[in-house]
C-alpha cells in the first residue's frame, strides 16, 4: 500500500500534530469560520463550547453608550459609534456579536495567551470588553486592525467566573467584504493575522501553528481523508475544507443552511466526556451572522429550532434606542422561533467584569 506524500515543507506540521496528540490536555473548544459565497454574500459562524452553563443571553446595544474599560484608574473610555446585537458570557462579557455596519467579533479560548503587564502608560481594557470595543467602534476589519496596530490600550484579564484560572482568549473579526483578522497575545506581544484568507480559527496551538497543521491536510485533500476528533487542530482542518466545499448558493436561505451544516459538523457532541481531555467541552450554542442581510442567527444545543435577529429592524438610535435583552433561560433552553426581535425586553445593561 502506498503512503501519502509528505513534502519537506510540512515537517513542522507533522511535528506539531504529534505534539498535540501526545499532549495531556487540550484547551476549551470553540470554532469560528467565514463563508464567502455568491453575490458578495459573507457569513460568519461560531460555536461556543464550554464545560458548564455560560449563562448566555442576547442583548441589543444602541449607539451612544458610554463605556469604561473596567481596568481600574486610567481605564480606556469611549462612546459607542455603532449599535450591536451580542451574545453575553455570564452576563458580564461579550463573547460574540454583530454590529449594524456588518462587522462581526468573537472571542475564543487560547490557553497559550499571555498579556502584557500594565505599565501605567496606556489605558487598560478588561478582556470582557475586548469584542465589544471592536463592535462599538468600527465598521470594517481594516479600521479595527489599523486601530489595534497602534496598541491604544493594555488588555487585562481576570479569573473566569467560578474558576481559579485566568480568561485566556484570542479575538476573531470579519466584515461584509470578507476581510478577516485574528488577534492574539503571545509572550506578552500582540500578534495580528490580517487577510481574507484567515477564514477559520479554533483554539490551541497558536494561530501560526494551526496554519502549518492545516497545510498538511490540504496536501492530502478533504475528499481523501479528514481528521475526525474533537481536538482544535482537527476541527480547524474540517472547517477549512467544508467551508470551501459547500455550494456557493445565490439563495440566502440555502447559504445560511450550508454554513450551519459546517459549524454543526465541527461541534462537540453534547454531554461528551473525553478521557484524559478534561478541557474539551460540549458545544452549548452556535451563531451564524449574515453580513449582507445583517441577520444574526442563534441555535442552542438544547432547543429544537433556530431563530434570528434582523438588525435592520432594530432601533439603534442614540436618542430613541434602548438596551434590550432576550432571556434564553438556564442552559439556553427557552425556545424562540423565526424573527425574535419583538421578544427582546427593555432591560438595564449588565456590568462588564473588570478589576
Amino acid at each position: 500500500m502506498s503512503s501519502l506524500p509528505r513534502p519537506p515543507s510540512l515537517v513542522l506540521a507533522l511535528v506539531l500534530a504529534l505534539g498535540i496528540l501526545l499532549s495531556p490536555a487540550s484547551s476549551t473548544a470553540c470554532t469560528r469560520l467565514v463563508y464567502m459565497g455568491a453575490d458578495g454574500r459573507v457569513i460568519t459562524a461560531r460555536s461556543m463550547d464550554w464545560s458548564s452553563d455560560i449563562t448566555t443571553h442576547l442583548w441589543m446595544f444602541p449607539r451612544g453608550m458610554a463605556r469604561s474599560g473596567q481596568a481600574g484608574p486610567g481605564s480606556l473610555a469611549w462612546r459607542s459609534k455603532y449599535g450591536s446585537v451580542i451574545a453575553s458570557g455570564y452576563d458580564i462579557s461579550t463573547t460574540d456579536g454583530l454590529n449594524e455596519a456588518g462587522l462581526h467579533a468573537a472571542v475564543l479560548w487560547l490557553v497559550e495567551s499571555e498579556y502584557p503587564r500594565p505599565d501605567g502608560r496606556k489605558p487598560g481594557l478588561a478582556i470582557s470588553l475586548w469584542a465589544q470595543w471592536v463592535l462599538d467602534n468600527f465598521a470594517t476589519v481594516a479600521e479595527a486592525v489599523d486601530a489595534m496596530s497602534r496598541e491604544p490600550f493594555i488588555l487585562v484579564t481576570d479569573n473566569v467566573p467560578g474558576q481559579a484560572r485566568l480568561a485566556t482568549l484570542h479575538l476573531a473579526i470579519s466584515d461584509a467584504s470578507g476581510d478577516s483578522a485574528i488577534v492574539e497575545y503571545i509572550g506578552g506581544r500582540q500578534v495580528i493575522h490580517h487577510g481574507r484568507q484567515y477564514q477559520v480559527m479554533t483554539n490551541s496551538p497558536t494561530f501560526d501553528e494551526q496554519l502549518a497543521l492545516n497545510a498538511y491536510w490540504k496536501q492530502i485533500g478533504g475528499t481523501v481523508m479528514l481528521p475526525g476528533t474533537n481536538r482544535a487542530s482537527d476541527r480547524f482542518a474540517r472547517a477549512a475544507f467544508y467551508v470551501e466545499a459547500i455550494p456557493k448558493s445565490e439563495d440566502p436561505v440555502e447559504a445560511v443552511a450550508s454554513v450551519f451544516s459546517v459549524i454543526r459538523n465541527v461541534s462537540v457532541p453534547y454531554g461528551i466526556s473525553t478521557p484524559g481531555q478534561p478541557n474539551i467541552s460540549s458545544t452549548r450554542w452556535r451563531t451564524v451572522a449574515d453580513h449582507k442581510l445583517r441577520r444574526y442567527f442563534f441555535e442552542s444545543a438544547l432547543t429544537p429550532n433556530t431563530f434570528w435577529v434582523d438588525l435592520d429592524a432594530v432601533d439603534f438610535s442614540e436618542t430613541s434606542g434602548t438596551v434590550r435583552k432576550l432571556d434564553l433561560g438556564p442552559n439556553q433552553t427557552r425556545t424562540y422561533s423565526g424573527r425574535a426581535n419583538d421578544d427582546f425586553v427593555e432591560t438595564p445593561p449588565f456590568e462588564f467584569l473588570g478589576l
